[in-house]
């Protein structure tokens, strides 16, 4: 992929990129790597590429950067990410000394730029188009902006360097956060396009709406997309949230007591997950009396001193939206029923190795040939203008406004799979089990002992 990415960019570009690989000892020699580039672009063949048209209207990479840039990011998309685990994270930031803080900026100055690197690699060699999509080439962008700013940042080796490269990466999360609407806008206009057989893409890709799910390689692609996303979010607001509470203790008085022992970062040493079961019920709740006026009632079964170390906004993210999907499935088939619809039970389990939460509805279950859509990306069972909401949200996100949306009962079809990832992220899983006629039952792994690295595409 990295071969074909630096062919696309021209034989000028793919000798620089081979020359540096070969500089920092790279996977390749510099003569391996350009024998690769001349392959892949002689490989490239006519039937693949864009129309004239289409990449006078969507310009590539080279023409919408400089070759300094350019080059730069196919250098680092070279080089290997570091993947961190979330016990790591806690050791390292229970004690925010200055010095500690310094080493983690130094960490993220030269990991970050790499992450970035590797996706606006792959952003610029998407399979079937995508990647010409405007809405694809606007996060693309995106993330050469921030690549950018954190190349031309002064090296960190001081305090001052730090708070200033602190404030510096806050900018680029908030430059970020409508990255997933975004994507999802060009996603969906590919999708629309093999729907309707455009002429801009090739006969043999049309099909019909039931063969979204088998698009391995834009799955593939999201899936690893995402998971990197939320692996830099991660990095960036840990190291944020260290530096605030660093600042706050050091600025307080010394019988000052800040109260958030049990935090480190974004990271809760004492999550009660009874009580974020209960934050994403109310929260489903609220959504599904606003969208039908009526709400099944919701049992918690789990032992309430349970305590574990998570981050208590991915967790709820997944909670809420298994729970959020048991109430739309209950609502929707007793909506005309005499009786009163059973209630959703959650049922929490505290294992060695995994916490485990089980969410069960009789919402009517899914049948066996649905099972595998529901993990891809807009798929959705729900009558909602999905691709609506992703235009004003898209349109948010050309503004530079952050999407402050209400969270809706059904729309993108993203629900499930990004609560997969988050899920993942730390070495859990999300596993759906479900009996047509009856109901179903999702499994939310949660592994409580922290020492899965990140799962880095």
């Amino acid at each position: 992929r990295a071969a074909l990415a630096a062919a696309r960019l021209g034989a000028q570009t793919a000798d620089a990129a081979a020359d540096a690989a070969a500089r920092r000892g790279g996977l390749a020699t510099a003569p391996k790597l350009a024998g690769w580039c001349a392959r892949a672009q002689r490989s490239f063949s006519a039937s693949a590429r864009p129309s004239a048209a289409l990449l006078a209207a969507s310009p590539s990479l080279k023409d919408a950067h400089s070759t300094d840039v350019v080059e730069d990011i196919y250098r680092c998309s070279f080089q290997r990410q570091t993947g961190v685990s979330l016990k790591y994270m806690m050791n390292f930031g229970k004690n925010p000394t200055t010095e500690n803080l310094v080493v983690s900026a130094q960490f993220l100055q030269n990991e970050l730029p790499v992450r970035l690197a590797h996706r606006v690699t792959e952003l610029e060699n998407l399979p079937m188009g995508l990647s010409d999509k405007a809405p694809i080439i606007k996060v693309r962008d995106w993330y050469v902006e921030s690549f950018r700013e954190l190349r031309a940042m002064a090296p960190v080796r001081t305090a001052a360097d730090e708070a200033a490269f602190s404030q510096d990466i806050e900018r680029i999360l908030q430059r970020h956060a409508n990255v997933v609407p975004m994507v999802a806008l060009g996603v969906a206009e590919l999708k629309e396009e093999l729907m309707a057989g455009s002429s801009r893409i090739p006969a043999a890709t049309k099909f019909s709406s039931d063969s979204w799910s088998n698009l391995p390689e834009i799955h593939m692609f999201l899936d690893g997309f995402y998971m990197s996303r939320i692996g830099l979010r991660m990095l960036i607001g840990q190291h944020v949230a260290l530096h605030k509470a660093h600042v706050t203790s050091a600025s307080a008085p010394s019988n000052f007591t800040r109260g958030e022992d049990d935090w480190v970062g974004l990271i809760c040493t004492k999550v009660n997950p009874v009580a974020v079961a209960e934050e994403a019920i109310e929260d489903a709740r609220a959504v599904c009396l606003r969208h039908y006026g009526c709400a099944p009632e919701v049992q918690v079964f789990a032992d309430s001193d349970l305590r574990l170390p998570y981050v208590p906004g991915h967790l709820h993210q997944c909670l809420f939206e298994l729970i959020k999907n048991s109430l739309r499935a209950v609502t929707d088939r007793y909506m005309d029923a005499d009786e009163d619809p059973p209630p959703v039970r959650l049922v929490v389990a505290d294992g060695d190795e995994d916490v485990t939460f089980k969410v069960s509805d009789e919402g009517g279950g899914i049948a066996r040939s649905d099972i595998g859509r529901i993990w891809t990306y807009l798929y959705t069972t729900a009558d909602t203008a999905a691709l609506a909401m992703l235009a004003e949200d898209a349109e948010a996100g050309q503004s530079g406004a952050v999407v402050q949306r209400s969270p809706v009962l059904a729309g993108y079809g993203y629900g499930l799979p990004l609560s997969r990832l988050y899920a993942r992220y730390f070495g859990g899983d999300l596993q759906v089990i479900s009996m047509e006629g009856y109901g179903t039952d999702a499994y939310l792994h949660v592994h409580r002992l922290g020492e899965a690295p990140e799962p880095l595409p």
